[in-house]
C-alpha cells in the first residue's frame, strides 16, 4: 500500500526523542534551581539591585567618617 509521504511511517521516532530531550532539560533546570527558586530569584533581585548601590553608599560612608573625624 502506498502512503503520502506525511503518513508513512517512520523508522526514527523525533517525537520521542525531543520529548525526552526536553524532560531531561527540565529535570536539569529543576535540580539545577534547588528546593526554593522563588526564593532564589527574589535574593538574586535584592543582590542586584544592592551591587549597583554599594560603591555609592561605601563613598557615603567614608564621606560622613571623614566628617566625623574632622568634627572631633
Amino acid at each position: 500500500m502506498s502512503y503520502p509521504h506525511s503518513l508513512a511511517p517512520s523508522s526514527i521516532d523525533f517525537i520521542r526523542s525531543d520529548f525526552d530531550a526536553l524532560a531531561s532539560h527540565m529535570q536539569q533546570c529543576e535540580t539545577a534551581h534547588g528546593r526554593w527558586p522563588m526564593a532564589r530569584s527574589h535574593l538574586q533581585h535584592a543582590r542586584a539591585m544592592a551591587a549597583g548601590r554599594i560603591v555609592t553608599l561605601a563613598c557615603v560612608a567614608v564621606v560622613i567618617g571623614i566628617g566625623f573625624a574632622i568634627a572631633a
